[in-house]
């Protein structure tokens, strides 16, 4: 079995209810992946994940290419093999990671010279090298290498950067043609133009006329307004083609998700339910929860008594306060454990909203019961 994407259903919003198939198992949209860097969503096993219910994960290019290398995780089997993980995984290209390390590049239109944060040494990621780098992985979808920007930046800046990332995804689509397999793996473009919507949808019209199997947007929720966001968004994902499943990269907290899918976007991810949880803040039916407070010493309730999780059907407040204070790992997993399944809990009810069709009271509902002010 290759890769498809069916639009099962369409809610007044706008948002889809779809479904991707891949050679690894479906994955229900809108959907959510949590973030496995480095082989590993920090804090779960493999078994862990698969019993929330986890459908894909998302793994990143640059830290494995810089450890444990692609080559090694290629001798191994693949990255699915490696980390024994049997359901899809989606790989970014690792531009991000690279642009975030301003102060150790040097882009050029061949492509990003730029130094290891692990140990200095030198590595020229060009948009093949990329391509190469996903194929020894095995990951089931791959992305194009991108330019990224810091927002704000200039409309010239961006501009630039738009029509790089262009280029890039050209070099990767042809590179893919030429040495992939799209049977068994499916890349996306990625849409950049910062803040400007016209910028937007020109990137999104040039990287249609490469006929992607899939776009993603990227360049997104790096500080901006959420208005932005979502206008940015709407502006990228109306130029694309509906017969193709497009990803909002890097997003968010759960009140912002329904807006993205009402503006047409399938797929999401993000490091904030597991960086959160390693932080002692945990997602709520009503509202955000620290920990790490005072109050919750003497707390023998759950964390969320509307929550069905591992983690709520059996320990309080209190332990987990006490784990944290006491600097035990079993903290961060079940921390971890619990705000896993409160976003795709979200992505579930989500789900059978649009499939009813009113995503719209969905939505409200959802962001009325998160609205209390998060504790400091």
């Amino acid at each position: 079995m290759g890769f498809h994407f069916d639009v099962l259903g369409r809610d007044p919003s706008g948002a889809r209810l779809g479904r991707l198939l891949t050679p690894r198992g479906a994955v229900e949209t809108p959907a959510f992946m949590p973030v496995g860097t480095a082989g590993t969503v920090k804090g779960l096993t493999q078994q862990q994940l698969e019993e929330l219910g986890v459908q894909i994960l998302l793994g990143n290019t640059y830290h494995l290419y810089l450890r444990p290398g692609h080559e090694r995780i290629r001798s191994l089997g693949g990255l699915h093999r490696f980390m024994a993980w049997p359901r899809p995984i989606l790989t970014d290209s690792g531009g991000y990671q690279v642009f975030s390390l301003a102060e150790l590049r040097k882009t050029t239109d061949e492509g990003v010279l730029f130094r290891s944060h692990l140990d200095g040494s030198e590595h020229f990621l060009t948009p093949e090298k990329a391509v190469e780098i996903q194929l020894a992985l095995g990951s089931d979808i791959a992305l194009a290498l991108d330019e990224c920007m810091e927002l704000p930046a200039s409309r010239q800046a961006t501009q630039q950067a738009a029509a790089r990332t262009f280029a890039w995804a050209r070099r990767c689509r042809e590179h893919a043609r030429q040495h992939g397999d799209p049977a068994r793996q499916i890349q996306f473009g990625i849409v950049q133009g910062g803040a400007h919507a016209d910028l937007r949808r020109e990137s999104a019209d040039q990287l249609v006329s490469l006929d992607f199997p899939g776009y993603a947007v990227g360049g997104l929720a790096v500080g901006e307004p959420h208005e932005v966001t979502c206008e940015m968004t709407a502006a990228a994902t109306a130029r694309l083609p509906g017969d193709r499943p497009r990803y909002l990269m890097g997003v968010g907290y759960p009140e912002d998700l329904p807006d993205y899918v009402m503006r047409g976007i399938d797929m999401m991810d993000c490091v904030l339910p597991t960086r959160n949880a390693r932080n002692g803040m945990l997602f709520t039916s009503r509202g955000r929860i620290n920990i790490k407070n005072a109050p919750h010493a003497s707390d023998p309730g759950p964390v969320d008594p509307a929550c069905a999780c591992p983690v709520c059907s059996r320990y309080s407040r209190a332990y987990l306060r006490h784990l944290y204070q006491a600097n035990e790992m079993l903290g961060a997993v079940l921390n971890t454990t619990h705000n896993l399944y409160f976003y795709l809990e979200v992505m579930r009810r989500m789900r059978a909203a649009i499939a009813q069709g009113d995503l719209a009271d969905y939505a409200a509902h959802l962001r009325a019961a998160l609205a209390a002010a998060p504790e400091s």
